[in-house]
């Protein structure tokens, strides 16, 4: 396996509270980090998901459907993985262990799935289990339905809260007029399960007739970003805006996130969607860029290895091809980095067992910041 070492630092980047008047914002200085940057991993087309098992070794999801173990410096592809409808944004996509992995020996894993009605594909969320270089114990705990050929807006990322549900996010599928705000849809939503794939009976439109009883949140756009805050237990989610307008929020029992009612972007033509940015009952981002980073990954710094970065919220840019390090105080975004510039288009970004940020390169493979 190659091995590139190089040297970066860390560059500051001003910026605010998406919801502070322009003369209240506040720049909040830090201290320049250095680090290397060295390849983990090479030879990879579009990972996706990453995760660890107990003994140190990789799973990574290609895109194209491949489920590669990474041992010992040499990547073995797992068999047994279920048919992927690859087509546009749609494939492999995210992977997580269960959180009592070593005891129960559960994986979860969403891909894009041509079961069900109609032609083309749509998220599943589906659990197994790995023996040997094969998966066992195949189980599809839920499938967004109608499929289509759209190729847009998947999702797709797995959480799971400190309770043991599992949450998964189903991009809109680019029919942005119908399936955000319709309850009795699939598409652009977060959806909250039990762990067994059941549906939890205090889901917030469990009782509602018609209704997608699986989904939490809705009027979600095509999130691609999700992660567990190491202290209140929240899961964080962000997802991609139009032209602009991505964001981050909190994921809340049965809240509306408005797309496309309200949005702080434009259509790609640059023509206006809406000139609604917030409306009574729509839960407001905690933040959001213009123009778009296109975000994809997330996971908050919770290692000692970088001191000046631990507690911070680490986001991958696909358009700019760089992480972008967020301080935070509390549930507000005070200041904006960039690190690991120039990377690549980032696909995933992840605190590995080891303490050291893994960084997912479309076209190239998995980088680790070491730090200096």
């Amino acid at each position: 396996m190659k091995k590139y070492i190089f040297l970066v630092t860390a560059f500051v980047v001003f910026a605010s509270c998406a919801q502070q008047k322009k003369k209240d914002d506040v720049a909040l200085k830090t201290e320049p980090q250095t680090y290397k940057i060295e390849e983990a991993v090479d030879g990879l087309t579009i990972p996706w998901g990453m995760t660890w098992l107990p003994d140190g070794s990789m799973l990574i999801t290609e895109k194209d459907g491949r489920l590669i173990h990474f041992k010992n410096g040499e990547k073995t592809e797992i068999a047994n993985v279920p048919a992927v409808y690859n087509s546009g944004q749609g494939g492999l996509m995210d992977i997580e262990l269960h959180p009592n992995y070593a005891e129960n020996g559960w994986i979860y894993m969403t891909y894009a799935s041509e079961e069900g009605p109609g032609k083309g594909g749509n998220t599943a969320l589906m659990r197994c289990k790995l023996e040997g270089n094969s998966l066992t114990n195949i189980e599809t705990l839920y499938k967004a339905e109608p499929n289509t050929t759209a190729g847009q807006h998947f999702g797709s990322r797995i959480e799971f809260d400190n309770d043991g549900f599992v949450y998964f996010s189903i991009g809109e599928r680019g029919e942005r007029e119908v399936n955000p705000q319709d309850i009795t849809r699939d598409g652009g939503k977060i959806y909250r399960l039990n762990d067994d794939g059941n549906i939890p009976t205090d889901n917030p439109f469990y009782n509602e007739p018609n209704a997608k009883k699986a989904i939490y949140t809705y009027g979600n756009r095509n999130p691609q970003g999700m992660a567990k805050h190491p202290e209140t237990g929240k899961i964080w989610m962000h997802e991609h805006g139009p032209k602009g307008g991505d964001e981050i929020n909190i994921v809340k029992k049965g809240a509306n996130y408005g797309w496309m009612e309200v949005t702080y972007g434009v259509n790609y033509s640059g023509t206006k969607i809406t000139d609604e940015k917030t409306k009574p009952g729509i839960e407001p981002p905690i933040y959001y860029w213009v123009p778009s980073i296109a975000p994809c990954g997330m996971a908050f710094v919770t290692s000692d290895k970088y001191p000046q970065w631990k507690g911070k919220l680490l986001v991958g840019s696909l358009k700019f091809a760089y992480v972008e390090l967020l301080t935070l105080e509390d549930e507000k975004v005070t200041n904006r980095e960039k690190i690991a510039q120039d990377i690549g288009r980032v696909r995933n970004v992840k605190m590995g067992p080891d303490g050291l940020i893994y960084i997912a390169v479309e076209g190239q493979g998995i980088f680790r910041l070491v730090p200096e």
